[in-house]
């Protein structure tokens, strides 16, 4: 499992304001990946928001518009699983790198919660779920809030 060996992180997100982004498309991983922030958040102090898309190619421009008025951290969560055409590619490939252009642009972290699958098995193992191997929603969470206090230490 690609989770071995991930550190624990615990942040303190007082006084942070996070947004979560997260798609619609496989509902029931979809929501598995948003429960798990959530309870991270939620555990942290963070002043949170919850904005709903349509699915992963939708993730980097909302992301975008959360940063610039005011969220200090996005968490991206999307579910895109691997179907018969290069479809997969192509969403996966616009989620990806918009995330990643989003945060360099706005200089604020987005925590990558956005899973490509082969199957959906993959991403119930993966959504924390009950019976879950891992829970990637958390995880997506903790690394924003970690990175989102890193960057408030650092201009103090």
């Amino acid at each position: 499992m690609s989770g071995d060996g991930a550190p624990e992180i615990t942040t303190d997100g007082t006084g942070l304001k996070v947004t979560i982004v997260a798609g619609r498309w496989h509902e029931v991983i979809a929501d598995g990946l948003l429960a798990g922030a959530r309870r991270v958040l939620a555990a942290s102090g963070a002043e949170v928001t919850e904005v709903r898309v349509p699915g992963s190619f939708e993730l980097p421009v909302v992301s975008k518009a959360a940063l610039d008025n005011g969220a200090d951290a996005v968490v991206a969560l999307g579910v895109i699983i691997r179907g018969g055409t290069p479809h997969f590619e192509y969403v996966s490939d616009a989620a990806t790198s918009g995330l990643t252009q989003v945060s360099v642009l706005t200089g604020k972290p987005v925590g990558f919660g956005v899973l490509t699958l082969d199957d959906e098995q993959q991403g119930i193992d993966r959504a924390g779920l009950e019976g879950s191997k891992e829970d990637k929603g958390a995880e997506a969470a903790e690394a924003a809030l970690a990175t989102a206090a890193l960057i408030r230490d650092l201009k103090a």
